[in-house]
């Protein structure tokens, strides 16, 4: 737990919103806080000092993160509703807050009470506040109810929706498996004048492009991109890298990753090379997705992605020694690795009867991150 701890720690402590703020041993005290009702009398102790409600952002969402990862959700509650007391609560930005957080714990109900309770607060209701509990409801899953609750609302409140609104509503048109009125939500933004922006079209094409069914549609709207005169940045690029890999396009993969490594304004990117190692691991190319993967490491750029997809696919292959390998490269470099394909290695260790080697590796992965603290080795075999 005290790695993951001190990883948190210097993350709240070197946001530059936080910099120079709240205490070093106040964020110390939250951060590496485990008991949970501890933790809550602590947080609205906190919450006393006004640099600490107008500068802990990152502290607010992994507190009720933990809480509601927990099922504390009368803690949320809890903690939550306390911040209504202070007069920040009047500032729209904070309230936005409030309502966000009861979304991304789940907490829907609360995200609407207290969206209703703004004018008791004496704070205005904007774009923004609807905004907010339109992303509310997406975090809790409604999709359906999103686009009819922003119609309801702008009429209420006599507002237009602006690029945010839509960008919400189309990720929850694709979220609730509507594609169809997405891509028509895209004619409707622009029939209403407001301009659709680079995040607008990242948003269709991530959908559209990562199922195969739909990868000509994809190309429709990356024409269409092109047509407005916005040009595609690399998070665009790596998306229709994306479906060339989905597709199972390996050429045209390989040859749009070549373009990028010679375009002088635009370079590839860790995500980039991921999405390749992952269209050689599907093609069953490992040579050539280990070849990818070792110029990754040796730049000392890989992320927690690169190993998401070789590690199985070699272990799926029977090329146990060398995912081994790879698990340890990461793990012993320090590397950004997922539980999963750790987990993949330790089965298949297993599975071959090399337990002693199962066992150094959940112990090498343990010591590196408590991420890893429910990694697993069968019953018996400890």
């Amino acid at each position: 737990m005290a790695s993951c701890s001190r990883i948190l720690f210097r993350t709240f402590c070197t946001s530059p919103s936080l910099r120079r703020r709240p205490s070093r041993a106040l964020l110390r005290s939250l951060v590496e806080e485990t008991d949970l009702t501890k933790l809550v009398e602590k947080f609205k102790e906190s919450s006393e000092l006004d640099v600490f409600r107008s500068t802990a952002t990152d502290l607010y969402k992994h507190t009720v993160n933990l809480l509601a990862s927990a099922r504390q959700f009368s803690s949320v509650e809890e903690i939550l509703e306390y911040q209504k007391k202070y007069k920040d609560i009047s500032r729209e930005g904070f309230a936005i807050r409030i309502i966000s957080l009861y979304g991304k714990a789940g907490m829907l109900d609360h995200a609407i009470k207290t969206f209703e309770q703004l004018p008791e607060f004496k704070c205005n209701r904007t774009i923004k506040s609807i905004n907010a509990l339109l992303s509310a409801y997406v975090d809790c899953e409604k999709y359906d109810e999103v686009e009819p609750l922003m119609r309801q609302l702008m009429t209420k409140f006599e507002l237009t929706p602006d690029i945010y609104s839509y960008n919400i509503v189309i990720g929850a048109f694709f979220q609730g498996g509507n594609f169809d009125k997405a891509v028509a939500a895209l004619d409707e933004m622009e029939k209403n004048g407001v301009e659709p922006g680079l995040i607008t079209y990242f948003i269709i094409l991530n959908n559209l492009y990562s199922k195969s069914e739909f990868f000509l549609e994809g190309e429709e709207i990356w024409s269409r991109m092109e047509k407005s005169g916005l040009a595609p940045d690399i998070r665009c690029y790596n998306i229709k890298l994306k479906g060339f890999v989905v597709t199972g396009k390996m050429s045209e993969a390989v040859e749009l990753v070549e373009e990028l490594e010679n375009n002088a304004e635009m370079k590839p990117d860790v995500f980039t090379y991921n999405s390749l190692i992952k269209g050689y691991c599907n093609d069953g190319n490992l040579d050539e997705a280990q070849r990818v993967f070792d110029a990754l490491v040796k730049k000392k750029c890989t992320n927690k992605h690169s190993f998401d997809d070789i590690v199985p696919c070699l272990c799926e292959k029977g090329e146990l020694d060398m995912a081994l390998e790879m698990c340890n490269v990461g793990l012993g470099t320090k590397r950004s690795v997922n539980v999963n394909p750790v987990q993949a290695v330790v089965d298949g260790l297993i599975k071959e009867s090399r337990i002693q080697e199962a066992k150094k590796l959940v112990e090498l992965a343990k010591s590196r991150s408590c991420v890893f603290s429910h990694l697993e080795i069968p019953s018996g075999l400890e």
